[in-house]
């Protein structure tokens, strides 16, 4: 399709990468981004951003229409758990995302777990808890490490990994204080973690580049697990044949077990994953594009992406992909770190004034991406959310990507943020193994 008008819902740094990487798409006549925010509004090709809530199906079908967009692209999970996709469709507008009902794949761990176990998927051995015994009983049973991830929707937060069974109890009683709400207790899973984003129509499957992402806020891996901290990509250390193996072990079986239910999942698939010294595991499901993977993953990909986005959106990707031939990637690298507020992610501190994070327009080696930042009534750039912006570089290898990437964030400053120092170092200098 020429000159598509994209419409792209969310205000992160995702959405950001993704307008990035539309806008740039010779197909693609403007993009726009709703409510967006100050790092978009900028970016070439983006015509502007407009406020809409982003979980009001109705609203975000009527801006899709009064804008004349061709494709609507959902970037954050809550709307497509509120079945804003649903909403978008039935307006007759094409949608990347998928509806309500394939969303539970994420919005309930639970139920992703039954549907792991009726595709015959390998995951971790895991108990549904609703009391606090029951949560008790299923920590001795696994032993330590223990695992207990909140069972709904948490940012990337909901999960906790501790050799203390009393930190694993707390945050169980935490998250069982809500009325009806459940946890999952699963055996810990060894060995480096994979983000392979599966592009699907409902039918068919196209994996992206695979990513690592580290959660924890501090080096090393420690502190508190966060939304994410930065992440890299390619991975050096990958075995020959891991995405071939996880299309046809974990996403094409995934997605055929949901088309056979009747809530067929046409959009992206986020399969997080576990390299045990077992085989791969799969750790958790997304329905949409991970955040900050997303931001490197796209910074290497060379197919356009519009196409494919709304080749998926349509029920039209393989005869997409028979036309584009095999995705096209660069042979570089690419890295992010991700500036945080003060205090984030327990206690986040906002409205502090953000310098030097200008898009940096002419440097095609590192580029900034705004993931919470807003405008204050000077109209100065202050932070807005716990992660503030996304900083990528891109290199021939991991060590160049770095060194660009930490060589941009030099130049911002924000009072009291903090950011990784490691991101993807270990896999620079060749210290992960896989098992």
């Amino acid at each position: 399709m020429a000159e598509m008008t994209v419409l792209v819902i969310g205000s992160g740094a995702r959405e950001h990468a993704l307008a990035r990487s539309l806008a740039a798409d010779p197909a693609v006549a403007g993009v726009w981004v709703a409510p967006g925010g100050p790092g978009p509004a900028a970016e070439p090709g983006v015509l502007g951003c407009l406020p809409v809530d982003p979980c009001d199906g109705d609203a975000v079908a009527a801006l899709a229409a009064e804008l004349g967009a061709d494709l609507v692209v959902i970037g954050p999970e809550a709307p497509l758990v509120a079945g804003v996709a649903d909403a978008v469709r039935a307006s007759g507008v094409a949608c990347f995302g998928p509806s309500a009902h394939a969303a539970e794949l994420e919005g309930s761990k639970a139920f992703a777990k039954q549907v792991m176990a009726a595709a015959g998927v390998p995951t971790a051995m895991a108990r549904v808890c609703t009391t606090t015994e029951e949560v008790a009983d299923a920590l001795d049973q696994f032993g330590a490490p223990h695992v207990v991830k909140d069972d709904g929707l948490a940012a990337g937060k909901g999960v906790v990994v501790t050799g203390s069974r009393e930190e694993a109890l707390a945050h169980a009683a935490a998250c069982l204080e809500r009325p009806g709400a459940q946890v999952v207790v699963e055996d810990f899973l060894d060995g480096p973690e994979v983000s392979l984003f599966v592009l699907s129509d409902g039918t068919s499957v196209v994996p992206l580049a695979p990513a690592q992402d580290s959660k924890r806020a501090l080096d090393g891996d420690e502190g508190p697990n966060t939304g994410g901290m930065g992440a890299y990509s390619p991975l050096p250390w990958a075995p020959a044949g891991l995405v071939d193996e996880v299309v046809a072990t974990v996403a094409q079986p995934v997605i055929d077990e949901m088309r056979r239910r009747g809530t067929p999942f046409a959009g992206v698939l986020y399969c997080g994953l576990a390299l045990t010294s077992r085989g791969v595991r799969v750790v958790e499901f997304n329905a949409r594009f991970g955040d900050p993977e997303t931001q490197v993953v796209l910074a290497r990909l060379r197919t356009p992406l519009a196409g494919l986005l709304h080749a998926c959106a349509t029920g039209r990707l393989q005869s997409h992909l028979d036309d584009v031939g095999p995705l096209r990637w660069s042979s570089g690298a690419a890295v992010v770190v991700v500036l945080a507020a003060p205090g984030y992610p327990a206690a986040t501190r906002t409205g502090g004034l953000v310098e030097g994070a200008g898009a940096g327009a002419g440097d095609e080696a590192a580029w900034v991406l705004h993931a919470g930042t807003e405008l204050d009534a000077e109209g100065r750039l202050v932070s807005s959310g716990g992660r503030v912006l996304s900083v990528v570089g891109s290199g021939s290898d991991l060590g160049s990507a770095r060194a660009a990437a930490y060589g941009r964030l030099a130049s911002v400053a924000l009072e009291g943020g903090h950011s990784r120092t490691d991101i993807a170092r270990a896999a620079a200098e060749g210290a992960v193994v896989a098992s």
